[in-house]
């Protein structure tokens, strides 16, 4: 029997603006055979800055049982914009002396991450279950997507897919990650979630040292290439295009396919 259709309920947070929510044109009778898409935008931007990709998919009848959940960062006082943490530069070269590069704001990610569970959470009461959930973003998006992929006590290694568009893992040098992933009593390895990851080859905000980096760790924490599904793109920098966003909903439709009630 189908279940009852519930409202999509989010955490309101004194101090930061609501997330823009878009229910599925054609939701599914049975919540569970929907599917929902948290997708984070990058440093100084804010949700109406990603609507507009929603708006894109449902006009051209894409992933119609979709549910898009888009939250809005708070503004970060050290960065003067809205941030998910407090960023840290990356210059294109590796450094000499990497003990003087920037100090990541672990602190900043961790209570992102405390966020985006509580924003999963909204959609699991709906009845949309996790593995029918993608989590993804753009730049700082795809930083914290990966980030709560990896180390969520509560979602690592359980969602359906997530989606890593002009960004990287933060938290990748060393064995921080390993060290996070044991302390919340999570596997050594990451498990089978897909991975959609897109950069433009100029992209200069994140040079190819950093995605290098990125899809190195990914490999040590046992993402394997048939979970990962990479996409570079000639000429663009640290912006989003039509091939991405068509790329990205191919993904998407096989991730969270459309399912009979």
């Amino acid at each position: 029997m189908a279940g009852r259709a519930r409202r999509m309920t989010l955490p309101t947070i004194a101090g930061r603006e609501d997330p823009i929510y878009k229910p599925a044109t054609k939701p599914a009778s049975d919540p569970a055979h929907g599917a929902a898409f948290i997708f984070l935008h990058g440093l100084g931007d804010d949700a109406e800055g990603l609507e507009n990709v929603a708006d894109q998919f449902q006009t051209n009848g894409k992933l119609p049982y979709m549910n898009w959940v888009i939250p809005n960062a708070m503004e970060d006082r050290d960065a003067m914009q809205t941030a998910w943490y407090t960023p840290s530069g990356f210059s294109l070269f590796a450094p000499t002396r990497p003990e003087l590069e920037d100090e990541e704001d672990e602190a900043g990610m961790t209570k992102t991450v405390a966020y985006i569970e509580s924003l999963i959470d909204a959609c699991v009461n709906k009845g949309i279950p996790p593995n029918r959930i993608v989590l993804g973003g753009f730049s700082q998006g795809c930083a914290m997507s990966l980030l709560t992929d990896l180390t969520s006590k509560k979602y690592a290694g359980r969602l359906a897919g997530i989606a890593g568009l002009m960004g990287y893992l933060p938290l990748a040098s060393g064995h921080k990650l390993q060290d996070i992933r044991a302390h919340h009593d999570l596997p050594p390895t990451h498990g089978e979630v897909s991975v959609f990851l897109a950069r433009g080859q100029k992209d200069q905000l994140i040079p190819k040292r950093i995605w290098n980096q990125t899809l190195k760790k990914l490999e040590d924490l046992g993402l394997n290439s048939s979970s990962l599904d990479l996409h570079e793109y000639e000429g663009m920098g640290h912006t989003l295009s039509g091939p991405v966003l068509r790329d990205l909903c191919s993904w998407m439709e096989k991730v969270v396919p459309k399912l009979e009630d």
